[in-house]
């Protein structure tokens, strides 16, 4: 490529906090659910790439069609993919297009087609890096790009933004449960590759996505019972936090046969899962260790003392996101929220 940024550059993200920064410094837009990715076109190329630098173009032929029909025949651009189904955004209906055959992917493509939501630009219709220049530049460089880029009939829309906590609110108030959280963003600040420094995200429920460091079998039968989660600290180990077991009876075939693959020592470098206790059996402690690959969200409803208190929720699985950036800064905000509870 000739762009001025490669195909390997890291998307600015947002560090989770519990509640919104508020102020004239703020911008806030939706948080939307779909796959995060930077869009390269440089002439009759396109790549389409996700947050763990991995290529999405063969599952989003779509997509590719769409950006070869913009007008500027060179850009970067940030933004979701996601794919409406049913009058909702359906993250199951995304996760299907992570399939190895070109046939099935294009007749899902054909049946509900993605649409890609824009909230960055970083490189502008005339090849012209805009990584340097704050938000405050580079939004309203956004909004003219697709305004005059962009034809009507292209499935490329542009993501709502407010400076005003009110708009929020209403936002909150018209979508409720269908709005995944909201995204703030210094107004003041260039945009800053593989960093969370200027951009602070509240989820609409408490969630964290982590590795898959093991699992352990039911203590009746061959299948998978609960699955042990992991996040990375600064120096890279990899500690065992919690476990999920609330897992459809009829995947755990599957999901079973997927783990048994991954089976590898040691799963968790930094602390492991102990032996055990009064409540389990010698079977259903036994864990195998599995290499880090595979990444999960769930919902949990407390974090403390270097792991979820209680059992959390399996919500999904995260194959966008790089198991090296599960890490436990995600969930040691709120232990910093209690401390200053403390101070006052």
């Amino acid at each position: 490529m000739t762009l001025p940024i490669p195909r390997t550059y890291a998307p600015m993200e947002a560090q989770l906090v519990d509640a919104l920064p508020t102020g004239s410094a703020w911008q806030y837009e939706p948080k939307w659910d779909g796959f995060r990715c930077l869009a390269f076109r440089d002439g009759a190329k396109v790549d389409v790439m996700s947050k763990a630098g991995k290529p999405l173009t063969r599952y989003f032929p779509e997509l590719v069609e769409m950006l070869l029909g913009v007008k500027a025949k060179r850009f970067v651009l940030d933004g979701e993919i996601v794919v409406p189904k049913d009058g909702e955004l359906s993250f199951d209906e995304l996760l299907l297009r992570i399939h190895k055959a070109t046939s099935r992917v294009a007749k899902l493509a054909a049946e509900s087609p993605a649409t890609f939501i824009v909230f960055d630009l970083l490189v502008d219709a005339k090849g012209r890096s805009l990584v340097q220049l704050p938000l405050a530049e580079r939004r309203p460089a956004l909004e003219a790009f697709v305004a005059a880029e962009v034809p009507d009939g292209l499935r490329i829309r542009l993501s709502p933004a407010t400076t005003k906590m009110a708009t929020v609110t209403r936002w909150f108030r018209s979508v409720g449960g269908g709005l995944d959280g909201v995204i703030a963003k210094q107004l003041d600040v260039p945009y800053r590759t593989g960093t969370r420094d200027g951009m602070q995200k509240m989820k609409s429920m408490r969630t964290a996505e982590c590795v898959v460091g093991g699992f352990r079998y039911a203590s009746k039968g061959k299948l998978v019972g609960s699955l042990l989660l992991g996040l990375y600290d600064d120096g890279g180990l990899l500690h065992h936090v919690g476990f999920t077991s609330n897992i459809p009876n009829e995947d755990k075939p599957a999901i079973t046969k997927r783990l048994e693959k991954l089976v590898k020592a040691p799963g968790f470098t930094g602390q492991a899962p102990g032996g055990p206790s009064r409540w389990s059996t010698a079977r259903s402690s036994e864990w195998q260790p599995l290499a880090p690959k595979l990444v999960l969200e769930v919902q949990y409803d407390h974090f403390s003392g270097g792991r979820f208190r209680h059992g959390t929720s399996f919500l999904r699985w995260r194959p966008d996101k790089p198991p090296r950036r599960c890490t436990i800064a995600q969930v040691e905000q709120e232990g910093r929220s209690a401390l200053k509870l403390l101070a006052r």
